[in-house]
């Protein structure tokens, strides 16, 4: 919907409030034109059902209004003596349909009570408020993530479970209105839709506090998905922005950067990439021996056990491996006495983002990454670049359709909606991510851009991490070592959880002590 739809969609809202709660406001002693106008309707519901007036801040707070309304329902029919259970339950299942059939009907027979207190709605009351405090908290600062696939080993382990900034970057308000608080795009058990694609607001994003830089993780909606369930194969369908599925990555190049691949090292600029500390990149090597000997079972258990080279596939050759090594295993199996080569492998140039045939997931490349207010030039080599840019991403004016614009390439023009356009003005930033397992990432290098409106946050802080292994009893599984770390940082990965378990234990006997002092 655009700002127009939007204003005509919210003015409707309030007229459908003031017809079906006016006679409530008129029977409280207030101005029936009150139940009608924005803004004004809600301040006065406040007073009215003798409530907090900074209340009414939750009615406009998208995702946060789903449960907030429904407790003004309630609220306004305690207050005028309708408080059986049948009643609270027929406001909140019939939508408010209920609060307007007794505005019509029943409301000359009911009483006004503000002052009346209900002891029972205490313990419902703080529930209620803490589901709304952590959506609020899930929404605009800080969200759960779990690592679910290893795109990012060894940087990152599936099992990782992280709390994702969301005001490092700028918080991005809910664009689908109406679905179920602090859940993705599907109902837990049930597996199906949690959320209506209609209202959909505007994109918008709160200020924040640091722009993304190079190597920066990222948690980030996926572009490319259009998938109904994640890890299927299903028929491709449209999903808003903030309900695509999320990925991880590292940002390896910002908006303005021009990105090359060679031989599996990434120059940005011309330069070749330093990484941060924490940072262990990962590659398919195929290992040839010597003599077209296999491994034997020993060497092979040794490289398992010994330096934790789980990833080991037969090669296309006999006496060939393919292996996924780190720098420093690499270093490793190059030492071994019966290695005759090893060399970066290939999985495939079918599915290379931009289409060109020479280019691979370790040789890609030059490519310009779009900043916002670039004049791209549009021709035939430019256009498989920048064609979903301009389809389906950049235009936010144009609502939440899958594609915006008609975007074709005729000879050796570039069409636009129909007309010969020669340069497009960018009207947002974009970036490119990458996953550290170099060669089992799914990742830019196929599908693109990632647009600034698709950033969710930034990961912070690893709160457990469980290895998957089902073989391990549950407290094995547990990384210890991971286990209230940071993401990010310079040197080794250092564990607070222990020192902070230390704190608990010092603050809970303090206290005991002090209070038994007190006491005393």
């Amino acid at each position: 919907m655009t700002l127009t739809q939007w204003l005509i969609f919210f003015i409707a809202l309030n007229i459908i409030h003031g017809i079906a709660t006016f006679k409530f406001y008129q029977k409280s002693g207030k101005d029936i034109w009150k139940a009608f106008v924005p803004f004004l309707n809600i301040y006065e519901l406040m007073d009215l059902i003798n409530r907090p007036k900074w209340w009414m801040v939750f009615v406009y707070i998208p995702i946060v209004n789903l449960l907030m309304i429904p407790v003004l329902w309630v609220q306004l029919l305690k207050v005028f003596g309708k408080r059986e259970s049948k009643d609270l339950w027929l406001a909140v299942l019939t939508l408010g349909l209920y609060v307007a059939y007794i505005n019509f009907v029943e409301i000359d027979k009911l009483t006004y009570e503000p002052e009346h207190k209900d002891e029972k709605e205490t313990l419902l009351g703080s529930i209620v408020f803490a589901v709304i405090a952590a959506t609020i908290v899930h929404t605009y600062f800080i969200q759960p993530y779990t690592i679910p696939t290893p795109s990012l080993e060894k940087s990152l382990l599936v099992g990782d479970y992280l709390f994702v900034s969301k005001f490092h970057y700028g918080a991005r308000p809910p664009m689908t209105t109406v679905a179920l608080p602090m859940v993705h795009d599907t109902v837990p058990l049930i597996k199906t839709r949690s959320y209506l694609k209609w209202p959909q607001l505007p994109y918008m994003r709160l200020p924040g506090f640091e722009k993304i830089k190079n190597n920066d993780i990222v948690v980030f909606n996926w572009p490319a998905d259009t998938v109904k369930y994640f890890f299927k194969k299903d028929i491709p369908q449209y999903k808003p922005i903030d309900k695509k599925s999320h990925y991880v990555k590292r940002c390896v190049g910002i908006a303005g950067d021009s990105l090359q691949i060679k031989n599996g090292v990434l120059y940005i600029n011309g330069k070749k990439v330093i990484y941060p500390d924490r940072t262990k990149l990962q590659h398919l090597y195929l290992v040839k021996t010597k003599d077209s000997m296999d491994f034997t079972r020993s060497t092979l258990l040794r490289l398992v056990r010994n330096y934790q080279i789980k990833e080991i596939y037969p090669g296309p050759e006999k006496g060939s491996y393919i292996m996924n090594l780190t720098d420093d295993k690499l270093a490793v199996v190059k030492k071994m006495s019966n290695v005759e080569n090893t060399k970066l492998y290939d999985t495939g140039k079918d599915r290379m983002f931009g289409g060109h045939q020479d280019w691979d997931i370790n040789n890609f490349g030059p490519i310009y990454i779009p900043k916002k207010g670039d004049v791209l030039q549009l021709n035939k080599d430019t256009y498989p670049f920048y064609k979903w840019i301009i389809a389906r991403y950049d235009d936010h004016d144009a609502g939440h359709k899958i594609n915006k614009h008609k975007v074709e390439l005729k000879a050796n023009d570039v069409y636009i909606d129909g007309q010969l356009t020669k340069e497009y003005t960018v009207k947002q930033d974009y970036y490119w991510m990458m996953g550290d397992n170099r060669s089992e990432s799914e990742d830019s290098r196929f599908w693109g851009y990632v647009p600034f409106d698709h950033v969710v946050g930034k990961p912070v802080f690893i709160f457990m991490s469980i290895d998957n292994d089902p073989n391990k009893k549950f407290l094995d599984k547990i990384r210890w070592n991971r286990v209230f770390t940071t993401v990010s940082g310079s040197g080794a990965r250092v564990s607070y959880f222990w020192p902070f378990v230390a704190l608990i234990v010092l603050y809970y006997f303090g206290k005991k002590l002090w209070n038994k002092k007190k006491k005393a």
